[in-house]
C-alpha cells in the first residue's frame, strides 16, 4: 500500500484527480470505478474543471458506480445515479449509456444483483476503482459482518451508516434501510484501486483499517491484500499513523 499525506481536504482532492485525469489521458477507452458521498465532490469538481479546459475527455470511459439505495428511482434527489448526473456525468462529455449504477427500482434482489455483475464482467474489469471509506470500516455499502461478500448483493444497512446518511435527508426515517452493492470481490479485482480519506472523523478506522488485522468486520482491510492501492488522506485522517507511513 502507497500512502499520500496532504495538507487539507482541497489538496487531497487534486492528487486524486491528477491520477483520474492520468488513468483518462493514458488510456482514454478506460474504465472507471467511482464513489459517492461528500468526499469524492472536491475531485469531480476538479475534473469538471480540467475537462472545462479542455485538458480532458470522457468521450471513450466508462464508469461503473459502487452501489445505489434499493426503492429509490434514478430522479430521486437522494439517489446515487441523481448524485452522479448532477455532480459530475452532466458536466462532462461521457455518454451516459456508458455510466452504469445500479437499479435501485428492481425490487427483486436476484435480479438485480445477477444483473449488475454482469454489466461489470461486459466491461472487462475496472482499471482504477475509487472509494471511500465509512466509520465503520464500509467500502462501497460492505459493511461489517461475518464474512467479505464477492459480488455485487444487497445489504441491510447499518445503524451507524443509516446515520451517517441521514444527514441528507429530511429525516432519519426517510433513510433507506437497504441498498445493492458492488462486492468485494470486484472491488479487488480492480487493477488500481485509490482511497480517499479526509477529517479528523476518519483516523481511528485509517490506522484499524491499514495497520489492523485484515477481518470482515472491518471490510476495508481487505486492501491490503490488494497489489496497488494508494491511500490518499489529509494530515487529521492520518494522524494516528503518521508514524506508520
Amino acid at each position: 500500500m502507497k500512502f499520500i499525506t496532504t495538507e487539507d481536504y482541497y489538496h487531497m482532492s487534486r492528487v486524486a484527480a491528477n491520477i483520474i485525469s492520468a488513468q483518462v489521458i493514458m488510456k482514454p477507452s478506460c474504465v472507471l470505478g467511482l464513489a459517492t458521498g461528500s468526499t469524492p465532490l472536491g475531485i469531480y469538481k476538479q475534473l469538471i474543471r480540467w475537462y472545462e479546459k479542455g485538458d480532458l475527455d470522457f468521450s471513450e470511459v466508462t464508469t461503473i458506480n459502487l452501489d445505489e439505495y434499493k426503492s429509490l428511482s434514478p430522479d430521486n434527489e437522494q439517489s446515487y445515479r441523481y448524485f452522479m448526473n448532477k455532480n459530475f456525468f452532466n458536466h462532462i462529455n461521457i455518454s451516459k449509456s456508458k455510466t452504469h449504477v445500479p437499479n435501485g427500482l428492481e425490487l427483486d434482489e436476484k435480479k438485480a444483483c445477477s444483473e449488475y455483475n454482469a454489466i461489470i464482467q461486459s466491461v472487462h474489469g475496472i482499471d482504477l476503482q475509487l472509494l471511500g471509506i465509512g466509520q465503520n470500516g464500509h467500502i462501497g455499502f460492505n459493511e461489517p459482518g461475518g464474512a467479505f461478500e464477492k459480488e455485487t448483493h444487497c445489504i441491510d444497512l447499518s445503524e451507524s451508516t443509516i446515520l451517517a446518511n441521514s444527514r441528507f435527508f429530511k429525516s432519519y426515517d426517510e433513510v433507506p434501510k437497504q441498498a445493492y452493492t458492488m462486492g468485494i470481490k470486484s472491488i479487488m479485482q480492480a487493477k488500481k484501486i485509490i482511497v480517499v480519506v479526509s477529517g479528523n472523523n476518519k483516523a481511528d478506522i485509517v490506522k484499524e483499517a491499514f495497520f489492523g488485522p485484515v477481518t470482515p468486520k472491518v471490510p476495508a482491510s481487505i486492501l491490503q491484500l490488494h497489489p496497488d492501492t494508494t491511500i490518499i488522506g489529509d494530515k487529521d485522517a492520518f494522524k494516528k499513523v503518521s508514524d506508520l507511513i
